[in-house]
C-alpha cells in the first residue's frame, strides 16, 4: 500500500481532545486522515455523513474525557462501541488493521475488551482496568518511557528496543490493574507474549515509583498491545511531543536539527506497518 492511499479515521465523541492535532500529524506524514464522529460509524447520521470502519486502514481513539468520564474513564465510549460495532471491530482487528488508543483512548480499548485481549480478540468483559492514580488527583507532566516490546507492536517496530522517550502524562485514571487473584499469571502472560510495550522509568532509565510512575501502575506499565501487536494503547500522550518544539525542554537541550519529537515515531511506525502489510 502506498502512503498516500492510507486512510486514517480519528474517532471522537463529546469530551475527547487532540483529535485535530492527530489528524494533522497523520496528514503531515503523507496519509489521508479525517475526524469521524462515532455516530457516523454507528449510522445515527444522515446517509451522506455515514462512514464504515472498513473505510479506514487505521482507527485512532484520542485522549480527553469522553462523555465526561462518568462511571469510569472510557466506559461510556466503550459501551457505545460495543453495542453497535463489536463485529466490525473484531473483523477490523483480525484483518491486521491497527487501532491506536491514547490516554482516554487506551481506557476505551481496555473497557471495550480490545486490550489486553488475552482471552479473545474482544473479550466479553474487561480483563483489566485503568484506575484512579495513587495520588488521588490528575497528574500532568512529562514522563519518561522505556521501550520494552521486542518488535511485535505495529506502532513501535521502527524504534530500537530499550529506547527511552518523553511523552506527556495527563490523566487522573492511569493505574493499570489486573484482577488480584490472577495478577501474577496475567502479568507473566503479558510479558511472555511481548504485550508490554512501554514502562515508566526515571531520568537514569531505571524503573521507579512516583513521580516517575505518575499513577502507581502495575509493573510500571505505560503502554500495552494485543497478542498480534495491531491494537495498541498508551497512557501518556505521544501526539503532544510530535514536533521537537512541543517538548517541554526543547530550548534547554543540546543543539538538534531534528524537526520531530519522540511521539512522531509511533505515527510513522504505524504507517510503515500498513505500507508493508497491505
Amino acid at each position: 500500500m502506498k502512503r498516500a492511499a492510507i486512510r486514517i479515521g480519528v474517532v471522537f465523541i463529546e469530551g475527547t481532545n487532540c483529535e485535530d492535532e492527530s489528524v494533522a500529524f497523520f496528514r503531515h506524514l503523507g496519509a489521508q486522515a479525517e475526524r469521524v464522529h462515532l455516530k457516523q460509524l454507528t449510522g445515527n447520521v444522515p446517509a451522506e455523513l455515514r462512514r464504515d470502519p472498513d473505510d479506514y486502514d487505521l482507527l485512532m481513539i484520542p485522549g480527553g474525557f469522553a462523555a465526561g468520564d462518568y462511571v469510569r474513564a472510557g466506559t461510556i465510549f466503550a459501551a457505545r462501541l460495543r453495542s453497535k460495532l463489536s463485529k466490525d471491530l473484531v473483523d477490523f482487528v483480525r484483518s491486521g488493521k491497527p487501532i491506536f488508543g491514547v490516554c482516554n483512548g487506551f481506557q476505551v480499548l481496555v473497557e471495550a475488551g480490545l486490550l489486553p485481549a488475552l482471552g479473545a480478540t474482544m473479550t466479553a468483559a474487561p480483563e483489566s482496568v485503568l484506575a484512579t492514580n495513587d495520588s488521588g488527583h490528575y497528574e500532568c507532566r512529562p514522563s519518561l518511557l522505556k521501550l520494552e516490546n521486542g518488535g511485535s507492536c505495529a506502532f513501535t517496530r521502527g524504534m530500537k528496543l530499550g529506547r527511552v522517550v518523553t511523552f506527556i502524562s495527563a490523566h487522573a485514571e492511569g493505574k493499570f490493574l489486573l484482577p488480584k487473584d490472577r495478577e501474577k499469571k496475567m502479568l507473566k502472560e503479558l510479558v511472555d507474549n511481548d504485550q508490554v510495550v512501554f514502562r515508566f522509568v526515571d531520568d537514569r532509565g531505571k524503573y521507579a515509583g512516583y513521580p516517575w510512575n505518575p499513577s502507581g501502575t502495575t509493573y510500571n506499565i505505560a503502554a500495552i498491545c494485543n497478542r498480534e501487536g495491531n491494537v495498541f494503547g498508551v497512557q501518556p500522550h505521544p501526539e503532544r511531543c510530535f514536533f521537537r518544539q512541543l517538548g517541554p525542554s526543547w530550548t534547554r537541550g543540546p543543539p538538534d536539527d531534528s524537526v520531530y519529537g519522540d511521539g512522531q515515531a509511533l505515527f510513522e511506525s504505524s504507517l510503515q506497518y500498513l505500507e508493508k502489510r497491505f
